[in-house]
């Protein structure tokens, strides 16, 4: 079977798209490699491998989670059942990290700033943060031991300098504080019909969701810990629903948080809050 009758018959039950990439994936190849040349011959082995990936596809399975990596801020991270899929809107709370930390004028004696990543999962944004500002000292935290390896094995990988403590939220950080808190915790309501839907289905539930009824059990956790984890001026990031971007400002006033502020994506959503420590 040629690569070109191969996708063709994968596009009867599957995304054209993700076709592509599992072929890609399995012949550890490039889209335009595979575009270029329709007429590759695939030996009996590989036109098995791919059916099956096709069929796990087709049932649902995310193609992040059959090729075991996804794309985020331009680098391959490992992912696996254990850990959330890096979406690109994420990206935004990269974005609004780099900008504080840009530039940023410490008191006199320090050179860096502390960065601390809460439910940090795949490590997508710890790792990041890491390798796009050197000097700040990343610390990442998760709930979930099974979360941790795979985010220190993307460290390694990737070659990012990042501390990882097990902690359900700040119960392991005790005295600790940060001149940068970011999240990007669950905040899907929990009778949402989403989490029964698509990918979701495959995603561990508590990355999704923490089960309350609105949603914002696990963002009130974080806020309203901020004030004693953060350095003076120190920032609070975090990502939520497209819904929750009010309540979520009034959880940052009611903490004693200032400069409250609401980032929308690239969709035009609000997804992004925030506010700073006086």
């Amino acid at each position: 079977m040629t690569v070109l009758e191969a996708l063709q018959r994968a596009g009867a039950s599957i995304d054209r798209i993700d076709a592509q990439y599992l072929l890609c994936h399995l012949l550890v190849t490039g889209r335009a490699s595979l575009i270029a040349h329709p007429e590759r011959r695939l030996s009996v082995e590989q036109v098995t491998t791919f059916e099956a990936l096709v069929a796990s596809r087709a049932n649902g399975t995310p193609v992040a989670y059959l090729t075991g990596t996804r794309e985020f801020y331009g680098r391959d991270f490992a992912v696996n059942r254990h850990v959330l899929i890096p979406r690109p809107e994420t990206e935004l709370i990269v974005e609004q990290a780099l900008a504080r930390l840009s530039g940023q004028k410490w008191p006199a004696g320090r050179t860096s700033a502390g960065v601390l990543d809460m439910g940090t999962g795949s490590g997508a944004i710890a790792v990041t943060l890491a390798l796009e500002q050197p000097q700040a000292l990343v610390t990442a935290c998760d709930v979930s031991a099974d979360a941790l390896g795979m985010a220190r094995q993307n460290a390694a990988r990737l070659q990012a300098t990042v501390e990882f403590i097990e902690s359900d939220w700040y119960t392991a950080l005790a005295g600790r504080r940060f001149d940068l808190i970011v999240a990007n915790p669950p905040y899907v309501a929990g009778a949402d019909a989403h989490l029964g839907q698509g990918d979701l289905r495959f995603e561990p539930p508590r990355a999704l969701t923490d089960g309350s009824q609105d949603g914002l059990a696990s963002i009130q956790a974080i806020v309203a810990g901020a004030p004693q984890h953060l350095n003076p001026g120190g920032w609070l990031l975090l990502e939520h629903g497209y819904d929750q971007a009010a309540a979520c400002r009034d959880l940052l006033l009611k903490a004693g948080l200032q400069n409250p502020i609401c980032i929308k994506d690239l969709a035009g959503i609000d997804r992004v809050s925030g506010g700073q420590i006086g």
